[in-house]
């Protein structure tokens, strides 16, 4: 059933052709389009899967230090082999809420008497606003949150129930947090220090209230706790120094300036700037249908429900309990602001965990959510009959049977009730935003038909770069499998304090693609000059600019002709015309052979001569005549 509603979410992809339309080949989703084909580029190979240099040549990607999703795209190597990365990441997208959920219906199902509670309770873990919205932007590693109350059902075995071994229980828990750790380092992390909190206060409440029940839990969770912190540590030793101190890893703060992002009111956690009909930061991020509202949306409607359940059912102690850690994932989730102070500044100065992104609290606060709603709507299920639910003295045959019946009525209709109060008001909230929209990833004819064909060892500077914020080249590179290195990567390695000394390039090429709400580099010699340095430093062969017409400037680039005139004036030659696209083959700036210099070009020469063009062919037809232009206008 949960696998139909998310099946249902992703129909537009599934009944266009799973292998070639998903949310969008740019922005992330073209990021873990890659992030799926290059184990499987390394597995055929017999290469390294946590580290590539296809991307952000030649320094590299370290696949630990992102957010690859590896817990998933390894076992779905396959399917890659088979249909590629856009199919894989369709498969993903679609079984990841739902096994969410029924690891939420598996674990629920120790705590509550009736099944449909626990069918409910998946239901909002797995398809939650926390979760819906990951999914919005191809972001796996907090849509696919499966294992978490899989760690939650253990830890209760081994702190509560301790009806198993707890050395085996414990090693259980090491193997689930081992693989955590290649769904989300984030989540992982946030677990870890909410299970201190946890502990904190299990262990208060138990001197406080049975300090006798607690001295016989400790010796058996202790053991339990230490042999999974055992287990974990060696699995993990080597996968955490190689995302922390491996090649390519990421030093300081991963997002540097990154706020909070979305609240508990409906409103959407992107910015509506729009330019052209498109809503730019949506469009950026990879979505191209109406944007979902705040991950951490709960709703007065639930947040009502669930105290007056922990109030009406108070000696329920799970109630208080999960009801605590909610309200301590809400508080940590508002991030910082200045003047005030918020739990997340608890934390925020912490090593590792100081680049957590604080509404990522929210994914452990819907679980808990879940396990509210699970026990509630099993209480009144269960307690909502009174009379009704029972014979009277000496009832009995018909009478009795007949009350019993109309019990059940009742306590299912009362259970019924509670959750469409707590549900439906959230649901509502999201269900015109979906099903989610899909687009096909169609390749310029460059692509796909050249670049599959390229001999080994070419390095490409494509048009738009993936660290411009458009990162359709990410996807083109993975439906080609990998096949070609390329400058730059998207995500945190794609700003330009990770340039090194290639940043004023980096910063003018920005500025080349993204030319919309920025002025463009006009040519200077300082731009041209920075630009050569850049390419040097990243051992660019092979510079590309292949015009998309059927895509709109937010996934193609500014202007593509323009492009063409400014890498004519860098490279200081002509390109030739290859399936649709300008192209400079054997760039070798500043290693082998002596390349042109770059072209002296006056002021206004540039912008000239793509003007020119455009009027005759326009912005996305590939021709000479703006080369012929820009080197004419530089001879004169």
């Amino acid at each position: 059933m949960y696998l139909i509603v998310a099946v249902a979410l992703w129909w537009n992809a599934w009944r266009r052709g799973a292998g070639s339309t998903t949310l969008c080949g740019c922005g992330d989703p073209a990021l873990f389009l890659a992030f799926f084909q290059w184990p499987a580029t390394a597995l055929a190979h017999l290469q390294d899967p946590f580290f590539t240099t296809a991307l952000a040549h030649p320094g590299g990607v370290n696949l630990l230090a992102q957010t690859s999703v590896m817990g998933l795209s390894v076992p779905l190597i396959p399917v890659t082999w088979l249909f590629g990365p856009v199919a894989t990441l369709n498969v993903a997208s679609t079984l990841a809420p739902a096994l969410s959920a029924f690891a939420m219906f598996v674990v629920l199902r120790r705590w509550v008497r009736w099944a449909p509670a626990a069918f409910l309770g998946g239901l909002l873990y797995g398809f939650s606003p926390s979760v819906l919205t990951s999914l919005q932007f191809a972001h796996l590693m907090t849509a696919a949150v499966m294992l978490l109350p899989l760690i939650v059902g253990v830890l209760d075995e081994i702190l509560f129930r301790q009806q198993h071994s707890a050395r085996w229980t414990g090693a259980l828990l090491g193997v689930l947090l081992f693989l955590q750790f290649f769904m989300s380092t984030e989540l992982l992390a946030i677990g870890v220090l909410l299970l201190v909190v946890a502990l904190l206060v299990l262990g208060a409440a138990g001197f406080i209230g049975d300090r006798a029940g607690l001295h016989r839990a400790v010796p058996h969770a202790a053991i339990g706790l230490g042999v999974g912190a055992g287990v974990s540590v060696v699995l993990l030793a080597y996968p955490v120094w190689f995302a922390l101190a491996g090649p390519a890893h990421l030093s300081g703060l991963v997002w540097p300036n990154i706020g909070a992002v979305g609240g508990y009111k409906g409103s959407s956690f992107v910015s509506s700037t729009i330019i052209g009909g498109t809503n730019v930061y949506n469009s950026l991020g990879g979505y191209e249908g109406s944007p979902l509202p705040s991950s951490a949306y709960l709703g007065w409607a639930f947040i009502g429900v669930a105290a007056a359940g922990t109030l009406v059912w108070f000696r329920d102690r799970r109630l208080w309990f999960f009801g605590f850690l909610l309200a301590f994932c809400v508080g940590c989730s508002i991030g910082e602001t200045p003047g005030t102070w918020e739990p997340a500044r608890l934390f925020a100065r912490l090593p590792v965990l100081d680049n957590v992104i604080e509404q990522r609290f929210m994914v452990f606060g819907f679980l808990a959510a879940a396990v509210l709603l699970a026990l509630i709507v099993d209480h009144a299920r269960a307690d909502a009959p009174g009379v009704l639910g029972r014979r009277a003295p000496g009832a009995g045959g018909a009478a009795g049977g007949a009350a019993n019946s109309r019990g059940r009525l009742v306590g299912v209709g009362a259970a019924l009730g509670v959750a469409a109060v707590a549900l439906v008001p959230m649901g509502s909230v999201f269900a015109s935003s979906l099903p989610f929209a899909m687009t096909p990833v169609v390749l310029p004819r460059w692509y796909s038909t050249v670049a599959p064909k390229l001999p080994p060892g070419r390095v490409l500077l494509s048009y738009p770069a993936p660290f411009t914020g458009i990162q359709v080249a990410m996807a083109w590179q993975a439906v080609n499998g990998m096949g070609y290195s390329q400058a730059g990567v998207g995500g945190p390695q794609g700003v330009r304090s990770r340039a090194g000394s290639a940043g004023p390039g980096f910063a003018a090429l920005v500025d080349l693609t993204f030319g919309i709400t920025i002025p463009q580099p006009t040519g200077t010699p300082a731009q041209l000059a920075a630009v050569r340095h850049a390419l040097a430093v990243w051992g660019i062969t092979t510079v590309v600019v292949a015009p998309q017409p059927s895509d709109r400037v937010l996934t193609q680039g500014h202007d593509p002709t323009y492009a063409a005139g400014f890498m004519t004036a860098v490279l200081g030659r002509l390109p030739t015309i290859e399936a649709g696209a300008w192209v400079w083959n054997n760039v070798l700036v500043g290693d082998g052979p002596v390349t042109p210099s770059a072209l002296r070009l006056g002021p206004g020469a540039l912008a000239n001569c793509v003007t020119r063009d455009e009027r005759r062919v326009g912005p996305t037809t590939a021709t000479l005549d703006v080369a012929h232009c820009v080197t004419a206008a530089a001879k004169s």
